[in-house]
């Protein structure tokens, strides 16, 4: 692509080796200890340099025709949007059922999914940045801002994120987990109890053993 970029990780008290990583290949690394999503994603931000933000997601693969219809999108006038959203392989039987359900939801609700969105600097700050209330969905509050900002699209072309979630957790763990967000609403991802699916303490990743 013919654009300068940087690459900024926002490295959220990580335990692996996620920030030697990145600045191995070129990326500034921002250290923050917030364990809060929306938290993170914004100080990402205050560092950036560039006019167009692309949050990604650390276990998300973006190729570069995503990256160029995002870019081409907001210079045509978009103040932001997401892409389509697929798993790597190896997720389990119910969740390549349901998968395809949420994701023709958030389509049609007009929601960038949490993996991957995109907005200019201008619409950024016009909304305030992601909502630090949130220690979940903070993508849908997002998405809904900069939706009444302005132009907000939702790119065809994918993006692959990892399935380790799902792999990790029972279909009745994450059964229960939903259920308590859609009883609770707005209200449930407004504290990071319950919210284990996000927030605990990773678990092994059998696909690994492969």
């Amino acid at each position: 692509m013919d654009e300068s970029y940087e690459l900024v990780v926002a490295d959220d008290a990580s335990t692996d080796r996620t920030a030697a990583v990145a600045e191995r290949h070129g990326a500034r690394v921002v250290r923050v200890a917030h364990r809060q999503i929306a938290a993170t994603r914004n100080s990402g931000a205050r560092e950036a340099a560039g006019d167009l933000f692309i949050f990604v997601d650390a276990d998300t693969i973006v190729s570069e025709a995503v990256v160029r219809a995002a870019v081409d999108t907001m210079r045509g006038g978009a103040v932001g949007g997401g892409a389509a959203v697929e798993f790597d392989s190896g997720v389990p039987h119910y969740a390549k059922l349901l998968m395809p359900v949420f994701a023709w939801c958030y389509r049609v609700s007009g929601f960038a999914a949490g993996c991957f969105l995109f907005c200019s600097r201008d619409a950024f700050a016009a909304v305030g940045g992601f909502d630090e209330a949130f220690f979940g969905a903070e993508e849908i509050v997002m998405s809904r801002a900069l939706r009444n900002h302005g132009r907000f699209v939702v790119l065809r072309q994918p993006v692959t994120t990892s399935g380790r979630k799902l792999r990790t957790h029972s279909f009745v763990e994450v059964l229960r987990i939903l259920s308590r967000l859609a009883l609770r609403g707005s209200q449930a991802v407004k504290q990071r109890q319950g919210m284990e699916l996000w927030y605990a303490k990773r678990r092994h990743d059998p696909r690994k053993n492969r």
